[in-house]
């Protein structure tokens, strides 16, 4: 142990002393990237405008959305397995190129439904150029890096945005059916903001999404003009559409979610974490050949059927280990379904439904909602014990006559 101890300091040393050097070496320089992130506070974060959206929006429910707007809105629809139905604004702000045409779906039925949408971007999906016929064209800023914003009907004009190359406007839209809420000036005045009448509801498309980022926040009075577009809004509960995605289905958590990302960008957290790091796996290693504790004989339990399956489900249970019950519930059933009706149950599909109401004299709605409900659950990442008994019911209710 004494031989090891001499090798820890110099390995210590090695490591303060790369973490000074590259402190050293290393130049903070500002960082311009339109990131649109909720979550960063550099100039082109909007992490000012999302800490603000609860004021901005007293006495309303403000929920982050982590995943695909088609998941999401898609969960929390009429008779549909999330914990409310969604009503209220849906904004995005930059970054909407990653809708798809399933999610686009999702919006304008949620827009139609008499909801809102709001989306600042530079261009927009194609679908949602297609459904609302608008066009967009870009035009270069020619003198300087500035454009002048105005909202038509708000008294706020000429709000400077600079460090802009050019500026996106709306090249055709419907002049009848569609309102001008705000103009962009370069070398003249063109449209950058609209509001859409659909169905029920309202879409509202801006073409500035600098507006909203942290930079322009701070600067001057350039806060009014974004104070102005959100003023549209109706005084409802709010979607913000993060920046940070999750590619899987919708699990249940909308709101929560890691932030350690923004301590690993932080030159000093993050060294810190990699040396406490390192040293903890060193502790390990070389603590691996220290005497083990003696570990106690227990004896084990008679393997009884009955009384073997009783006492691992109330192991399960008291643990609050949800997922392992459901997973074996969802395994046993699906077993018996192979079993006694000779069935595939690979792909838990809209034929599956019917070929197993059909050969259990089941009504389809019965079954596809017992089928619907497993899909959903292995779309979790978390479970609650009302997961557990729901499920237990919907079985239960298959096999009673």
């Amino acid at each position: 142990m004494k031989k090891i101890i001499p090798i820890l300091f110099i390995i210590a040393a090695l490591i303060i002393t790369a973490a000074i050097a590259f402190g050293i070496k290393s130049t903070k320089t500002v960082d311009w990237e339109e990131s649109f992130n909720e979550k960063s506070n550099k100039p082109y974060g909007v992490s000012i405008f999302y800490k603000e959206l609860p004021t901005l929006f007293k006495n309303h429910k403000v929920r982050t959305v982590y995943h695909q707007p088609a998941s999401y809105l898609l969960a929390h629809s009429e008779d549909s397995f999330g914990e409310h139905i969604a009503e209220g604004s849906f904004v995005i702000i930059g970054n909407s190129d990653y809708l798809e045409d399933d999610s686009v779906d999702e919006l304008l039925h949620f827009a139609d439904s008499g909801n809102t949408l709001f989306i600042s971007d530079y261009y927009f999906a194609q679908k949602i150029h297609d459904t609302l016929n608008i066009s967009v064209e870009y035009i270069e800023n020619t003198k300087d890096s500035i454009s002048y914003q105005s909202l038509k009907y708000l008294d706020i004009k000429n709000i400077a945005i600079d460090r802009n190359e050019g500026d996106n406007y709306f090249s055709k839209f419907d002049t009848v059916n569609h309102t001008v809420l705000g103009h962009s000036k370069i070398d003249y005045k063109h449209v950058n903001f609209i509001h859409v009448p659909f169905g029920e509801g309202n879409i509202y498309l801006h073409l500035e999404p600098k507006a909203f980022t942290n930079y322009n926040l701070l600067k001057e009075d350039r806060y009014k003009y974004a104070e102005g577009i959100i003023s549209y809004l109706p005084e409802n509960d709010v979607y913000f559409d993060s920046y940070t995605k999750i590619q899987t289905g919708y699990d249940g958590n909308v709101e929560k979610e890691s932030n350690l990302s923004w301590f690993l960008e932080q030159l000093s957290f993050k060294w810190a974490w990699y040396t406490a790091l390192i040293f903890g796996i060193l502790f390990m290693i070389f603590n691996a050949k220290r005497r083990q504790r003696i570990i106690k004989i227990i004896k084990p339990l008679q393997n009884t059927s009955v009384a073997f399956v009783k006492t691992i489900s109330n192991l399960y249970f008291e643990t609050q280990d949800h997922k392992n019950l459901i997973d074996k519930k969802i395994t046993y059933f699906l077993e018996r379904v192979r079993t006694d009706f000779n069935m595939d149950t690979s792909v838990l599909n809209d034929d599956f439904i019917v070929k197993l109401a059909s050969k259990t004299g089941k009504k389809k709605e019965d079954v596809k909602k017992l089928i619907d409900y497993i899909n959903w659950l292995r779309t979790k990442n978390e479970f609650f014990e009302d997961n557990l008994i729901q499920l237990n019911k919907l079985i239960e209710a298959f096999y009673l006559k």
